[in-house]
């Protein structure tokens, strides 16, 4: 059986992400130390709390390379911090992604809250049986603007957001896949058969 961890950074309710990889019949741990990673298939970073905090929870936990080498999927805030910066914080980012995480423009209704579709830009691990224009579920204040050509879909909110990126053993959603009905359980079984040895 394929074994998951998601970390806790200890900001908020992260259950529903739990109850819907258990759903798709794999063991899940919630941890807040990184010392054990190896022992999992794979790593998630949920989309609750502050950059900063995150980060610094994270470091503090032993976030290192030798973690990287797990599959990581970072939600929304958890995909933000593969990012050198942003203006959530003054905390630098793991800088695993090259780019920023910046405020959405402030004519823009913030936060982006709601369904939104996907514009796939080019296949990816985690659209695999994604349809273009497939709606999925945001709630987010910030976006990101990476430096190389990482993005597999994007979506429209008034300006281009990128909803998922890619880079090597790294996956990151803007939305939130757990609150995404039939399209978000395909991503994450998606990510569950990158994680499957």
């Amino acid at each position: 059986m394929t074994s998951l961890a998601i970390f806790d950074y200890g900001a908020g309710n992260i259950f529903s992400l739990k109850n819907s990889l258990e759903r798709e019949g794999v063991h899940i741990n919630i941890i807040n130390d990184l010392a054990e990673s190896a022992k999992y298939d794979g790593l998630l970073l949920p989309g609750v709390g502050n950059f900063d905090p995150a980060v610094k929870s994270l470091i503090s936990a032993g976030f290192n390379h030798n973690i990287s080498e797990l599959p990581i999927l970072g939600i929304c805030l958890g995909m933000e911090m593969f990012f050198e910066s942003s203006q959530e914080g003054t905390q630098k980012g793991f800088g695993i992604m090259n780019g920023d995480v910046i405020i959405l423009p402030p004519i823009l209704k913030v936060p982006h809250m709601g369904w939104n579709e996907l514009d796939i830009k080019r296949p990816g691990r985690l659209l695999e049986g994604v349809k273009d224009g497939s709606w999925v579920y945001f709630v987010h204040s910030y976006k990101v603007v990476p430096q190389d050509d990482i993005v597999t879909a994007e979506s429209d909110y008034g300006v281009k957001i990128p909803a998922v990126v890619e880079q090597g053993n790294y996956f990151g959603t803007q939305f939130h896949p757990e609150k995404s009905g039939d399209i978000g359980k395909v991503m994450l079984r998606n990510f569950i058969k990158v994680c499957h040895k």
